[in-house]
This record gives C-alpha cells, structure tokens and sequence, in this order.
C-alpha cells in the first residue's frame, strides 16, 4: 500500500517536526579569537561529510562559539555551517541564511535543496547561500535526553488525550524523561538553548563570514528565528523573509493550542478534494460526510486498532497529511482501507523521532504551565472548540517540568530598518493564519505581510501561488517589496 510515511516526514521536519540527530560536525575551524566576534580566518571551507543528500557544490565548515554569551570567555560549543556560492560576480553578491523550519537533523544540505526546488536565478545570483545546525540539533553540539525503548518525546500533539486520565499518565511519562535530560551528558546545554542564543550563533557566523548584514528566509519555526534576529541586531539585517509565521512568542504552548485550529481551518480543502472523488475512495460525497467519516474511523480505531494505527495515530496522521495538498491521495487511500476493513501496514506516524532539540529549544524559549491539571482542562476545552485535533494539541508537554528555567521571551518589536517580508497561507495547519497576523502588528512598520488564500504549510516554492512566489522572488533580487499588506489569490 502506497504511505504517505517519507514524504510526510519531509514535511514535518520543515514545520515543526524533526528527524533524529546525526554525527559529528563536517569541516574543522580555529577558534575565534574572541567570543561573538570571529574573523574569516575562522571559517574553513572543505567537503560536507554524509550529508545524506545530493548537494552539489555544497562546502562545510564548523565554528566555535560561546556557549554563554554573557560569558564570551568561558566553555565553546561548535557550530557546523554550509555554504554554496552564488552565481554572480562575488562584488555584487550579499548572504542569504537559510533556516528550513524545526528539525532535530542536519539541514546542511539546504542550499542545494533550494536550489533543486527552484530558486530562480536572480536570487541565486545575488547571494551566496548559507544555513547552519542551530546549537542542539544535527551536527551543532546535539543535545539528548538518553531515551530507553518505548520512550516517546515526539511533539506533543501526536498523543491525543481521550480523558484527563490519558493526560496524567503522559505527564508521567514526560516528568521521567525530563528528567533523564536533566541528568544527560549534555545537561549543560540546558540553561543556554534559547532562540536567542541561536540568534547570538548565527550573528557570530555571520562575523565570520566578513559580512556587515544578512539577508534571510526562514520557514515556519525559522520565522521566529528570523524574526529574533531582527530583533536583536537590527542594523545588521538586509532583506528579511519570513515564511510560514509562527507567532511573536515562538513555539510556545498557544502556538501548541492553536495547532488544533489550523486544522479545523485547513480540513475542508481536504474534505472538498476528497468530496469530489467520492467514485474513486468513497469518503462522502460532500464535504460534511468527509468530516463525518473522519469521526467515524478514530472512534472504530479508538475501539480496535489497525496494526499501528489507532485512533491517536490516525489524527495525527490526517493533521500531518494537511500540510501539503500534495499527500492527499495517500491519506485518502488510507482512509479507504481503514474504512473497508483492510490491514494498515504503515508505521505508526507519532514514531518517527526523538524530537529532543526541538523540546530542549521550545521550554527555553517562553514559560510554561507547570500543573497537570491546567492541562487536563485545556484538553476538555479543546475538546468541544475544535473537536477534530483540539485533545491532541492541548496535551502536555516536558516543559511543565522542565529541569531548567526559560530564558525572559524576546519581545519582538519594530525597532529598526523597514525590511521585512511575511508570507503565509490563510489555512496552515502547523502555523495558524492568526500567529502571522500578530507576528505582523508586533513588528510594525519593518515589515508587510503577504496572506496567501489557499492552504499548506510552507510558501515559497512549494508551487502552490505563483503571485506570492513573484513577490518573494522580487525582493530577495532586487528589494522591491509590496507598499501595503498584500493577499495573492
């Protein structure tokens, strides 16, 4: 049976998922002379080792940096970085980083990935592009939490709560795990993985590299990063794109929440897809029978198991199957064989990885609620406001007990040049439209915001609006932005 396990997974780990962490960093470095303050002598190009990938052209590099950046003198960490030159003249070419999203693997290869989708020639002319394994994740001092067999630390909205029962045996399957991060090698990471720390590396990089300013495209998780940057080194920022906008505190426990009402916003572009072929996979033949088939097979998988698939799975497999219109037919055909009867051979989705870095990133970044029970009500609130994914989003995650305080929130402001573009789907199950629009109002008059009518989860190049791709495209190349707010479509 033809699963929508790989292509899903791509997905995923460019939204807010991940793949596990691989081996250690490609390339060699001297040490900076001083701390946040590298020189070009610091970064020493050679081939990327095991990429996993084809990437062309791709060079690597490591650089070490601070591990506490209000102590630059003290322990470094070491920070693989990759870059692939642009075609232009090298007088006439800035940087561009590149950020794909929440990944707990090795992103080295981006630069030709992005390439290979299609980056047009303009901007690829006009920067040498480079990306790096923020500190925790890939090949960046990766950080581990010693998960023993059977333990699961995927995101949390692959367990979805039926009860508050449900949400007090995962809490205590969460509080030994947090626990065994705390007492891990590389618990001295723990109080020093923030995004503005991730911010601090990438500007030491960007000291390394010799350049004044940075150009920047991020997706999803990276929009925050981004949008961290901007706000941190403000004079430092060339053109700053922002793809798939996670909202102005991260991923945080509302941007969890809120999971559950990107899928009740983007599930009727599946449920009219499918509707129209109700002949072909006998779904329902209008939307609201496709919804209603969606209740019917988790409560039968609830009941009895398919394999791997039970009820748990089959939602988040449906909710990682909305972020591209792309996996359709694959969820649709599953869901055929679920509802005939047939054996479901894939791969339970909720085990995919260790989501370690991503974990370690996200109860760093912002407060969270530290009682079971504040959960368990979330849950049954969810429950009934958005009863398609609102148990699984709602559910608790390590950071109610998290071994380390969370670093004070950088308040994204609108300090700083005017040069700032984001760019989202009004129907994103993995960044609702509302964290782009508060994203937005925060920073004010450095940025326009592009609201793309359609639905999915990551823009630019993905082929889904040509108008918004035109947009980015124009100012990456040129600095052309929209005067005001834009929608495409």
């Amino acid at each position: 049976m033809s699963t929508p396990g790989g292509r899903l997974r791509r997905r995923l780990a460019l939204a807010a998922c991940g793949l596990a962490a691989a081996g250690a960093a490609a390339g060699s470095a001297a040490p900076p002379s001083s701390a946040g303050a590298a020189n070009t002598s610091a970064l020493v190009w050679g081939p990327c080792l095991d990429l996993g990938e084809p990437a062309p052209g791709v060079r690597c590099a490591s650089l070490d940096v601070p591990l506490d950046y209000a102590n630059p003198g003290g322990r470094k960490i070491r920070i693989a970085v990759s870059r692939l030159r642009g075609d232009g003249p090298a007088a006439d070419r800035g940087v561009l980083f590149l950020n794909p999203g929440g990944t707990n693997r090795s992103e080295l290869a981006m630069p030709a990935r992005i390439v290979a989708q299609g980056l047009p020639a303009r901007v690829r002319r006009r920067y040498d592009l480079v990306t790096f394994d923020p500190r925790g994740i890939g090949r960046s001092a990766p950080v581990t939490c010693d998960l023993k067999p059977g333990q699961s630390l995927n995101i949390p909205p692959s367990e979805y709560a039926p009860d508050p029962a449900a949400v007090m045996r995962r809490a205590a399957q969460l509080r030994t795990i947090a626990r065994q991060c705390g007492g891990s090698k590389t618990a001295y990471l723990l109080p020093h993985m923030s995004t503005a720390d991730v911010a601090h590396d990438m500007d030491t990089i960007r000291a390394a590299l010799g350049e004044s300013r940075i150009s920047y495209l991020g997706y999803s998780y990276g929009s925050y990063l981004g949008a961290v940057y901007s706000t941190l080194f403000p004079n430092r920022t060339g053109r700053i794109v922002l793809d798939s906008v996670v909202g102005p505190r991260g991923m945080d426990y509302t941007w969890s929440r809120r999971l559950a009402q990107g899928v009740e916003e983007r599930f009727p572009d599946f449920a009219r897809w499918a509707a129209r072929r109700d002949r072909a996979y006998g779904l329902g033949s209008m939307p609201r029978q496709v919804r209603a088939t969606y209740f019917a097979l988790a409560g039968r998988l609830d009941r009895e198991p398919n394999g791997a698939m039970d009820g748990p799975a089959f939602r988040y497999l449906t909710f990682s199957s909305l972020f591209s219109d792309q996996s359709f037919p694959d969820l649709a055909r599953t869901w055929r064989r679920i509802a005939r009867g047939g054996t479901v051979t894939a791969a339970d989705p909720r085990q995919i990885v260790d989501f370690s870095g991503m974990i370690h990133r996200s109860c760093s970044d912002a407060p969270w609620p530290r009682t079971v029970a504040f959960y368990q009500r979330a849950v049954e609130e969810d429950r009934t406001r958005f009863p398609m994914f609102g148990a699984s989003a709602a559910n608790i995650w390590p950071c109610a007990f998290w071994p380390a305080p969370p670093h004070a929130p950088v308040r994204i402001g609108g300090d700083g040049p005017s040069d700032i573009l984001l760019v989202s789907f009004l129907r994103d199950p993995g960044t609702a439209w509302t964290g782009a629009v508060e994203m937005r109002a925060a920073l004010g008059r450095r940025a326009r915001l592009v609201g793309v009518n359609g639905g999915g989860h990551l823009v630019y190049l993905s082929g889904v609006s040509a108008c918004a791709d035109r947009i980015v495209t124009a100012f990456l190349a040129s600095g052309e932005r929209p005067a005001a707010d834009r929608r495409c479509g």
